[in-house]
């Protein structure tokens, strides 16, 4: 038969299907998803903000606290590639449910702590169970959202992370309020409280997440068929040995290291901001109000800023340009000292790192095979994230060694330094075909 061009109204047909199934996806599937990232996210990084009052209540030094903040991250990098790859098996919705029923009940049991030991025995356990939530959820993404609509997607989702980080913040002020109810702390009633949602929402997973489009009673007659075919996703499974050959890859490694830029910077920030907002003179209430504002720019800044990445179908440049607005911001809050504007330049570091995940997440499914991603994906975000041991440890080493954070905040600006300038040598290096 000869070959025939689409016609107008062919290409305006498809382009009405496109709105109608993604649409579908958008409103079914991303909600849900957001929701359980900001929960993660919100048990993940409440230790900040418990710590104002817990550190002493415990024990902790800035030291044994950074390593108990830290060691979460160890146990992530040791478990995650395992989940992801058994989450492929077993199906999204039942891995991710048990995932955050396990990761809620060890967020609870932190209440409970009485030392340093116990304290660092449960963060290493939380990082155990939460293992593969992030790359699962980013490997789930692959398979409904076409390659294009990724940036924006993989936003929503993200929103959650510096979303959390201000709720966490502002959370922190009224449930600290409840120091001495029922003979609890505080610090006791902010892990109790804020696990809750994970242990719900756990029955929502486990009912409403749909593995596949195949199993989506919500896409109707040509609809499944029409979403798996352009997110590309592959029916076969990936032998043990095209695995190993997937970490050992050289792509896998140099997306890990700028990965590890990323988190270290982050999560240095991240953890510390209520301890080093609280070192400049400010109450506890003042703390979670403050520390609030730099994720509410963040939450803001990343949407516009993976908008504009879809909307320019670019990933690269969008990804350094991030990365190095966080190094610059850091750099200036070091510099400046305690004063409303190291606040705005935390805030655009904060803007920065979380807009650099948003566009980096696009890049693993553009240079991996479709058959790689499973374990690419686990094995970037697992490496990347020892960064999340390395940022807190460098902040706590540094403020025990001159009695000041800046010193450690400089540091960290060089790690997002570092991040951007190994993006640049990704895209030298013309690493963005598949294979």
């Amino acid at each position: 038969m000869p070959h025939t061009m689409p016609t107008p109204s062919d290409l305006t047909a498809d382009a009405a299907i496109e709105r109608r199934i993604l649409r579908k996806v958008m409103i079914r599937l991303l909600p849900l998803m957001a929701a359980m990232f900001l929960v993660n996210f919100v048990d993940r990084v409440n230790v900040g903000f418990a710590a104002l009052t817990m550190n002493g209540d415990i024990g902790l030094s800035p030291i044994a606290y950074a390593w108990g903040a830290g060691i979460f991250f160890v146990a992530y990098f040791v478990f995650e590639v395992p989940s992801n790859l058994v989450m492929e098996r077993v199906g999204a919705h039942l891995w991710m449910a048990r995932i955050m029923l396990t990761w809620g009940l060890i967020s609870g049991a932190t209440a409970f702590v009485a030392g340093p030991g116990s304290f660092v025995a449960l963060r290493f356990l939380l990082g155990a169970a939460e293992a593969g939530f992030v790359p699962g959820m980013l490997l789930y993404v692959t398979y409904w959202f076409p390659p294009r609509y990724r940036g924006r997607a993989v936003a929503w989702f993200f929103i959650a992370a510096p979303l959390s980080s201000a709720i966490a913040g502002l959370l922190s002020v009224p449930i600290l309020r409840m120091d001495g109810l029922w003979g609890f702390r505080g610090w006791q009633w902010m892990f109790i409280l804020e696990a809750l949602p994970a242990v719900l929402l756990a029955a929502v997973v486990l009912r409403y997440l749909v593995d596949t489009p195949r199993k989506a009673a919500w896409l109707t007659g040509e609809e499944p068929d029409w979403l798996e075919r352009h997110c590309e996703h592959p029916a076969e499974r990936v032998r043990p040995m095209a695995q190993l050959r997937t970490l050992l890859d050289r792509r896998v490694w140099l997306l890990s290291a700028i990965y590890v830029g990323r988190t270290t910077a982050m999560y240095g920030v991240s953890l510390f901001l209520p301890l080093i907002l609280q070192a400049n003179g400010l109450t506890n209430e003042r703390t979670g109000i403050v520390a609030a504002v730099p994720f509410v720019a963040a939450t803001v800044g990343s949407v516009l800023w993976a908008y504009n990445s879809d909307r320019c179908d670019e990933r690269h440049w969008h990804s350094i340009a991030a990365v190095w607005l966080a190094a610059i911001g850091l750099a200036g809050a070091s510099l400046v000292g305690p004063s409303l504007w190291a606040l705005a330049a935390i805030s655009l570091a904060a803007i920065g790192l979380y807009a650099q995940a948003v566009c980096f997440w696009a890049l693993p499914p553009m240079i991996l095979s479709r058959a790689a991603a499973a374990a690419g994906i686990a094995a970037v975000n697992s490496v990347g994230n020892l960064g999340g041991f390395v940022g807190p440890y460098l902040v706590g080493r540094a403020q025990a060694a001159t009695g000041s954070y800046r010193a450690g905040v400089l540091v960290l600006a060089a790690f997002a330094a570092s991040s951007g300038t190994l993006g640049i040598i990704l895209w030298r290096l013309g690493w963005d075909r598949r294979s």
